[in-house]
């Protein structure tokens, strides 16, 4: 078996080559581009596959068109079928492709299954074609020939191409310009190389202009997709300082200069708060309501994140404000409920522990709003979860009514507040560290300082969840009364 080629042969080889070659490479370019969204690089991964199996099949059967054998024949169908059925899958992806970015805000599903039965029609066609030499057939001497009907096959090719045309017209405003430009190219470019191959008969420039405007879709497309990378990158830069300066800000809205109150022997107070975002809900607070009197807060808001963090800024403000009446805790979160209810759209809530400690006989009145339970030690004792009642959650429903209690602090005495984020620390396997395991952590240092209660608990949580990301806000107090 000998192929005879002629300068003709040679220059359509080359031009299939070369376009295999180019395919080749922006197949690697799409598979490396970190920059891609996953459909465009999914969409144009396949595209240039299907490009490149196109001109490949119209290789192959140059090659072997008019050798001889029967092994040959039957080679020939397949690779001429395989050759028309994906020149129609190629225009078929770019119909839908522009569909995609013509933004229709109606009709898209009745275009779409118009389409695919375009693309199915010309398959059937195909099949029924290359058994009855309708479409393509080739003679005995093996060599390839148009059938009578070969005109219908290029019609639901051209039907997809009118589509194209009337939506790039009809939807111009929606498409980027370079968009449109590049679509233009793509459907035009093979007409223009039909027209030019009459005058050099044989030469297959279609195969030139499909590779090289298929490359020039692409290439706008990239390009716009870099753009929007690039731009979303600042975007991102910018939220990330916002975040930034409103982490800082958060921060500074709660106490964190140690110790607090350098000036006051009779206690000992020390606390922290550590988000599982940027900003959090968790919100803690300590400051004297008059010279006898040490307010101590412990919230959690509901949600995470930027929407938590400006609800727990003013659930702070409005209970700071409240305690600075002079109002007992359980006044004080009877007023914030019926305050936040007022104005409350989002439906947020907030979970509270609010204390009044009296310094000169170490009684500390409280009240709950649905927070979790303190722990307490008595003086060379160990800390135990004090189970007091909850109230119903702040926010949650007008007109509710708070109880208080009080207990008896004696010289040596601490109590640790804390959030949930505590005891619903998980590890890999989302086991949660839980109470008993927290109440263990702060027996290993009940005779050091609230500082050094605070990291043994962190740094028992910490060994717990070892590599597992912190889902939830965590944040602590701990106060010890010294009389």
């Amino acid at each position: 078996m000998t192929f005879n080629l002629s300068s003709v042969d040679l220059i359509n080889i080359l031009f299939i080559a070369a376009g295999i070659g180019i395919c080749g490479l922006c197949f690697m370019q799409i598979t490396s581009s970190v920059h891609l969204r996953k459909d465009v690089r999914s969409y144009f991964q396949f595209f240039f596959v299907l490009i490149i199996i196109y001109i490949s099949t119209h290789l192959a059967r140059q090659l072997m068109d008019g050798l001889p054998g029967g092994g040959v024949r039957t080679a020939l169908y397949i690779v001429t079928f395989a050759e028309m059925l994906s020149a129609a899958f190629t225009a078929f992806l770019i119909s839908v492709l522009v569909l995609a970015v013509s933004k229709l805000e109606k009709n898209v599903k009745p275009i779409n299954i118009a389409l695919f039965a375009l693309f199915c029609a010309h398959a059937l066609l195909l099949i029924i074609g290359g058994f009855n030499d309708f479409v393509y057939y080739f003679d005995e001497s093996n060599v390839y020939h148009r059938g009578t009907g070969y005109i219908f096959s290029n019609l639901s090719p051209f039907l997809m191409l009118v589509i194209d045309m009337v939506l790039l017209m009809r939807c111009r405003k929606n498409i980027d310009k370079r968009v449109r430009i590049a679509f233009w190219i793509y459907m035009i470019a093979p007409v223009a190389a039909i027209l030019i191959q009459s005058f050099f008969y044989g030469v297959q420039f279609i195969i030139f202009a499909s590779v090289g405007s298929a490359v020039v879709m692409f290439a706008v497309i990239v390009q716009i997709q870099n753009e929007q990378y690039q731009t979303q990158q600042i975007e991102n830069s910018k939220i990330k300082t916002e975040l930034g300066l409103a982490t800082k800000i958060q921060a500074n809205m709660l106490p964190n200069i140690y110790p607090a109150f350098p000036e006051r022997p009779e206690f000992d107070i020390y606390a922290s708060m550590d988000p599982a975002k940027e900003v959090g809900g968790d919100f803690y607070d300590f400051f004297l309501v008059d010279d006898d009197h040490l307010c101590l807060v412990m919230a959690d808001v509901s949600g995470k994140g930027v929407p938590a963090a400006l609800f727990m800024m003013a659930s702070k403000i409005i209970l700071s404000n409240f305690a600075k009446m002079g109002k007992t805790p359980a006044e004080i979160l009877t007023a914030a409920n019926t305050s936040i209810c007022s104005n409350n759209r989002e439906d947020m809530f907030v979970t509270v522990w609010l204390g009044i400690l009296e310094l000169s006989t170490g009684r500390l009145t409280a009240a709950n709003a649905g927070h979790e339970y303190p722990a307490l030690m008595e003086p060379n004792g160990k800390f135990e979860l004090y189970k007091d009642k909850h109230g119903f959650v702040i926010g949650g429903m007008a007109g509710v009514k708070y109880k208080e209690y009080t207990i008896d602090m004696k010289p040596g005495s601490k109590i640790f507040l804390y959030t949930d984020g505590v005891p619903e620390a998980s590890d890999s396997e989302n086991q949660l560290f839980g109470s008993e395991r927290m109440v263990v952590a702060l027996n290993e240092k009940t005779d050091g300082s609230p500082q050094d209660i605070l990291k043994a608990v962190r740094s028992s949580v910490d060994a717990f969840v070892k590599e597992a990301e912190q889902f939830d806000d965590l944040t602590m107090l701990c106060l010890e009364y010294k009389g």
